[in-house]
């Protein structure tokens, strides 16, 4: 079982109740699922970057990476509908509690320049958005390997009503806000 886990079951349910006085413990925010985007616009001309991107994805999460397809033809873009465009990865369970860990210990305080990460980036729901700017922050990731230096989306699901009990939910994860 990974750190995370023990910590959530231990000391951060007890934080929570004692916060926000929940009365049951089933009261209590998860995390639910955290989704890794990655968009690669240059898959229109060249499929082999998608491939590319696919196969990092999978070293960072650990898991197959979906590719994704255009919704929607796109005239100034240049994609037409059902056209292949990125990938995705949902983690659950005990692979997105190692994903966490290892998001927040070891990748995040590689960034260049790291102050922290934004806590107003919620979405109303108790979800929260962050975009990585280079997947070689992470240590799975060899620089010498890389064709090219791309960004991703993380999204961090939660069962938290309000943005509020989400941001302290992570915060009791040890996600680095900015002061």
């Amino acid at each position: 079982m990974s750190r995370l886990k023990d910590m959530y079951k231990n000391e951060i349910v007890d934080a929570m109740i004692k916060k926000f006085g929940y009365k049951n413990i089933m009261e209590v925010p998860k995390i639910d699922k955290i989704v890794v985007n990655m968009g690669v616009g240059e898959a229109k001309e060249n499929p082999k970057v998608l491939e590319a991107a696919a196969a990092d994805m999978e070293k960072i999460t650990g898991q197959h990476a979906v590719i994704t397809k255009a919704k929607k033809s796109i005239a100034n873009f240049k994609i037409r509908e059902g056209q292949s465009i990125g990938c995705k990865t949902t983690l659950r369970g005990e692979k997105m509690y190692e994903f966490l860990d290892r998001l927040i210990n070891l990748a995040l305080p590689r960034v260049r320049d790291f102050r922290g990460v934004s806590a107003n980036a919620f979405d109303g729901r108790g979800n929260y958005a962050l975009g990585i700017k280079e997947q070689i922050i992470f240590p799975e990731i060899e620089y010498d390997k890389i064709d090219k230096v791309r960004g991703m989306d993380v999204i961090i699901v939660t069962t938290a009503k309000t943005d509020e009990e989400a941001r302290e939910l992570l915060r009791l994860f040890n996600m680095p806000y900015e002061k």
